[in-house]
């Protein structure tokens, strides 16, 4: 991954209904939703879920399939594993094991 596709992912979640929504497809994995069905979850107007659906899609951060007349929507798990892995790249020096290592303290990569 790189700097400006990380950007881009960002940018698409920094909004409290796209970061909704895709929590929700994520506890709906690997089957996803379809639009109604996210609408009715989150209590927001088709529209509105519509609209962000749209720019999820175009940033990559979801899947959308045709069935029938329905557009079901899936979280991109492997594009979030890759910017959470771009994120934590160089962790604790370069070395990203350690900072998952329950026997090393969490305090591993803070400057205090």
């Amino acid at each position: 991954m790189d700097k400006q596709l990380a950007t881009t992912l960002f940018e698409s979640l920094a909004s409290g209904i796209r970061l909704d929504i895709y929590r929700l497809l994520v506890k709906h994995a690997p089957t996803g939703l379809v639009a109604g069905e996210i609408s009715n979850s989150l209590l927001l107007p088709a529209t509105n879920v519509s609209f962000h659906l749209k720019a999820m899609t175009h940033a990559s951060l979801i899947h959308v399939t045709q069935e029938g007349r329905y557009l079901r929507y899936r979280a991109n798990l492997t594009v979030m594993q890759s910017l959470i892995d771009y994120l934590t790249a160089e962790c604790c020096t370069g070395n990203p094991e350690h900072c998952f290592d329950t026997d090393t303290p969490a305090s591993c990569c803070d400057n205090d």
